[in-house]
């Protein structure tokens, strides 16, 4: 069973910027594809960014804004956020896929963290 816990998440300015992290139980992190969703209010989940040993894969809607990357030696994943939005105001997720590939479905993850609030004001 692998245990993800995010952080990061809190309240900014529409402009400004924040880092998530995801930080992962299982020492085989490595072989994962890790991925970043949200859940706005009344919205359903939805794809933001995703990671694998081959590249990576954004979102359109958060392509030239938000970055994902991975720590191995860490075992953690982060989604560095810049330009926010208040559309951008959503519950985020991080979740490990252990298929390895990048994923836009949700269904296609096996663990899933327990979620951070990101707040942002117009």
């Amino acid at each position: 069973q692998v245990q993800l816990v995010e952080s990061g998440g809190g309240l900014a300015q529409a402009g400004g910027s924040l880092r998530l992290s995801c930080a992962a139980s299982e020492r085989t992190f490595s072989s994962y594809a890790m991925g970043w969703f949200r859940q706005a209010p009344g919205k359903e989940r939805e794809f933001v960014a995703a990671i694998s040993w081959s590249g990576y894969s954004l979102a359109d809607s958060v392509k030239g804004r938000f970055t994902i990357s991975r720590d191995n030696a860490k075992n953690t994943v982060y989604l560095q956020m810049n330009s926010l939005k208040p559309e951008d105001t959503a519950v985020y997720y991080c979740a490990a896929s252990k298929l390895g590939s990048i994923w836009h479905e949700s269904e296609r993850y096996d663990y899933w963290g327990q979620g951070t609030q990101v707040t942002v004001s117009s």
